[in-house]
């Protein structure tokens, strides 16, 4: 049987309270993005999602991967995706979407569900601190030492992932205009 004991110390810190808003404002722009008919409402709602999880990795004492997340995610690709819908043809007459009634509250009620089946199996796990990363010590240094020595391998097939990835998008943009 599911307890709740453990609930109330979780929230009685500043810290999980923080986590909390910023996990309903990571949740809420990732279902704002999926829900909006307009690009440039998706665009905004995806970048609050990404600049929600730098403020998720500040709480997690993960400066630089915040910094990479605003500075990359929330800063760099919003502004491309703005580029690219302001350089791409658009009908003025947008054509309305079929509404189905049905599929928001099938939404709500699966993001209450994945909520549920995730607090679940957070509350039921038990995390073991064994990380070669400490928070007193330059942790941008041990990140790319672990990435340049020992994850080079994964490093280097994800670049050439995201290179395929974006050849595949251009071939498929030109296919398109023709």
């Amino acid at each position: 049987m599911f307890s709740f004991s453990g609930l109330g110390d979780f929230l009685s810190s500043g810290t999980s309270w923080m986590f909390f808003v910023f996990a309903l404002l990571a949740i809420g722009g990732a279902i704002f993005m999926i829900s909006f008919t307009k690009v440039v409402h998706m665009v905004v709602a995806v970048a609050l999602t990404f600049i929600s999880l730098a403020g998720l990795y500040i709480i997690l004492e993960a400066e630089f991967v915040a910094f990479v997340q605003v500075l990359i995610y929330a800063g760099a690709i919003s502004i491309l995706m703005i580029f690219g819908i302001m350089m791409t043809k658009h009908r003025s007459e947008e054509e309305e979407a079929p509404r189905r009634p049905w599929h928001e509250g099938l939404a709500i009620v699966g993001s209450l569900a994945l909520f549920g089946v995730i607090f679940y199996a957070i509350q039921k796990s038990t995390f073991v601190a064994n990380g070669t990363l400490d928070a007193g010590k330059d942790n941008t240094l041990e990140i790319g030492k672990l990435l340049y020595n020992v994850h080079v391998i994964p490093f280097e097939i994800m670049s050439v992932l995201l290179t395929v990835a974006f050849i595949g998008a251009i071939v498929v943009a030109k296919r398109e205009e023709d």
